[in-house]
């Protein structure tokens, strides 16, 4: 994964400042569409598909009284993903976006669908109170199924991709390794995921707590973070991203899920932070904090919490938008009107 090409994000800067427009009047846009000229190698660049792909796995740590929601409702959510009755259903079919579900380590066993894929590497996580989440061989596993999920949706023509989340109990793995990474303290950083209330609360961050210093695992130890604390959906959104910005392909993210693999994906390799565009923030001044680190500006604030890959397919459309202004503008010699002086 390389950097991207700094001649290129100069001639689309030259271009946009041709456009038929004040100079610099379309404010980040003109920077987000210099940014996809680069990715995508060319000064007018074409989104020729957009595509989400939500990847779900079950928790051990759910044993611990983390979430309000029971375990088994990863496996009725991924039905519902399928019968088109969900959010991301929902926002994809309106915004013309391949929605596909990776069952990559759920307690259950799903009939065949077109838009499943079953790629399980276990029945979910061990509890990370007591024991690693995951072995080696299954990390290696999520990272390398998912390197082959976004070569299958690359195949297909996409070059806008997204990675959704389902995971009862995700949050908590998500936020154990935010904290490692980022350096904040788990009270600060744990919010109250699928809505538990204060005791839960108070359970779930005295759950992180224990689990961080029962393993001991530095920052630094990015795989072993994510082996001991994470999630088979967060290993395999790791590999996501990784593949995608090998393949040149923009990525969006979208929440707290997303972002605790896209830090894992960035220690990684530096270079991907360039693939990435944040689809939304919140108020929360810890989610600004992420962005930060991972060097991107969010699209917009809908005080989103949902998950699923909701706030990067509702983003997508921008970022289409983004494109199709270096790509089809007019520019000032094109359409013979005066620059000004």
């Amino acid at each position: 994964i390389g950097p991207l090409d700094k001649d290129l994000l100069e001639q689309a800067k030259v271009r946009h400042d041709q456009l038929t427009k004040p100079l610099g009047s379309l404010g980040v846009l003109e920077d987000m569409g210099s940014r996809l000229a680069a990715i995508y190698g060319t000064v007018k660049p074409k989104v020729t598909g957009k595509g989400v792909v939500v990847f779900a796995a079950d928790h051990g740590v759910t044993e611990s009284g983390v979430s309000a929601y029971p375990k088994a409702v990863t496996e009725q959510m991924v039905l519902n993903f399928l019968r088109g009755g969900a959010a991301i259903s929902v926002l994809s079919k309106t915004n013309n976006v391949d929605m596909m579900v990776v069952d990559v380590g759920v307690d259950a066993d799903f009939p065949e669908h077109p838009n499943l894929l079953k790629r399980k590497v276990a029945r979910g996580t061990k509890n990370m109170l007591e024991q690693p989440a995951m072995t080696h061989e299954e990390v290696q596993q999520a990272l390398g199924v998912d390197i082959e999920v976004a070569n299958l949706m690359i195949d297909k023509g996409i070059n806008l991709l997204a990675a959704g989340d389902m995971g009862i109990g995700n949050t908590t793995a998500a936020t154990a390794i935010i904290s490692v990474m980022t350096d904040t303290s788990v009270r600060e950083l744990t919010g109250r995921g699928t809505g538990v209330d204060d005791a839960g609360l108070q359970r779930k961050i005295d759950v992180i707590e224990k689990a961080i210093a029962l393993h001991q695992v530095k920052k630094e130890e990015v795989l072993e973070l994510l082996r001991c604390v994470g999630g088979l959906e967060i290993a395999a959104m790791t590999g996501f991203y990784l593949a995608s910005a090998a393949r040149c392909v923009a990525i969006v993210l979208d929440g707290f899920i997303s972002h605790a693999a896209a830090l894992v994906a960035t220690s990684l390799n530096s270079n991907v932070k360039d693939y990435l565009f944040a689809s939304h923030t919140s108020h929360n001044p810890i989610h600004r904090k992420r962005l930060e680190l991972l060097e991107v500006e969010p699209i917009f604030n809908f005080s989103l919490r949902l998950g699923e890959g909701t706030g990067a397919v509702l983003a997508m459309p921008v970022i289409e938008s983004v494109a199709n202004i270096l790509s089809d503008m007019a520019t000032f010699a094109e359409a013979g009107v005066s620059e000004a002086s």
